[in-house]
């Protein structure tokens, strides 16, 4: 059965189990340390603690609100800055550039990330791009790892053993596993 998490929770108990964020955060709050930042960020702050009895404030740099107005106006030529923030009006563009359906995907979120210093017309020709592999038999999106119900979803489904199974089933595989020790990867 999961364990309590607690500031005497051992480390090896901690990492074993399953956390939400919002537990991780209010252990956070709990403890003087910054609630903010992402899952994994928030897990590496505990496990510090755990450990060590160090405090560990964010590492990830509060979001100052700028307009949300670009200085320029947007046009295919319109280079990718490293600070790339994916706006509504950011959107109203690539909506008008590609299909009136575009969304920021994962794929393209990470494509502005590792594509600083390329264009919008480089961001254009990614997406239809990952749009010709969604067509493979075989394509599969990538979930990143902090993700992991959707990864257990997935790989529950893509298991021919519960071929007929429904989403109950699934769902109630991975509240089985969540409270187990160990890997909540999906295992057949």
């Amino acid at each position: 059965m999961r364990p309590e998490l607690t500031k005497d929770l051992p480390i090896n108990e901690f990492t074993d189990f399953y956390w939400l964020k919002t537990e991780l955060q209010q252990f956070c709050r709990e403890n003087n340390m910054s609630p903010s930042g992402f899952k994994m960020e928030l897990s590496k702050r505990i496990e510090v603690f755990l450990t060590t009895g160090e405090t560990q404030q964010s590492k990830t740099p509060s979001k100052r609100r700028s307009s949300s107005k670009t200085q320029a106006p947007l046009t295919l030529d319109t280079v990718i800055g490293k600070n790339h923030r994916c706006s509504q009006e950011i959107r109203a563009f690539f909506k008008e550039a590609i299909h009136p359906t575009f969304h920021f995907s994962t794929y393209i979120q990470n494509c502005f990330k590792e594509n600083v210093g390329k264009t919008y017309r480089d961001a254009v020709k990614a997406w239809y791009e990952e749009e010709e592999r969604k067509k493979q038999p075989f394509y599969q999106k990538e979930i990143a790892p902090q993700f992991e119900y959707n990864r257990f979803i997935r790989d529950f489904f893509n298991d021919p053993k519960n071929k007929g199974k429904g989403r109950d089933d699934a769902i109630a595989a991975w509240k089985h596993l969540k409270l187990q020790p160990g890997s909540n990867q999906y295992r057949s």
